[in-house]
């Protein structure tokens, strides 16, 4: 069986896909995608230098520009994420705080402690939940 440079490509980019697959580290499909570079520069008839300069500046790209989006859009912490956790972002009753800033809320039919976390100054009325702290509900105007 004769291999080619490209077919020695395209098995890297198999093996990172597997791994990524395997571990779930989304950089290992950057790396993949400049191994299917190098594997099309193979088929381009590009020498060894020329295949591994395309899947190193593709492999490279795609990495840099992948972590970069990561580092702009990163996720609210859980506690304070809609995403994760359903109750941020619901409205809650308050009949009262106390001088510290606590308070008892019933809240899916249970009693909750919360504390406000706004800046205008803590009334009763309707309170939104910004976040969850173990059983205490941070509260907002």
């Amino acid at each position: 069986m004769d291999w080619s440079l490209a077919t020695a490509w395209w098995i890297a980019a198999g093996v990172l896909i597997a791994v990524e697959l395997a571990t779930g580290t989304f950089y290992l499909l950057m790396l993949a995608l400049g191994a299917c570079a190098g594997a099309l520069a193979a088929h381009a008839g590009l020498g060894p230098p020329g295949q591994m300069l395309c899947a190193a500046l593709v492999g490279g790209t795609a990495t840099f520009l992948w972590h970069r989006r990561r580092e702009r859009h990163h996720p609210a912490p859980a506690a304070s994420n809609p995403d994760v956790n359903l109750d941020v972002g619901q409205s809650v009753h308050v009949d009262a705080w106390s001088a510290d800033g606590l308070t008892q809320v019933q809240y899916r039919g249970a009693a909750w402690r919360a504390r406000y976390v706004g800046n205008l100054p803590a009334q009763g009325g309707r309170h939104v939940i910004r976040a969850v702290d173990g059983s205490c509900l941070l509260l907002d105007r």
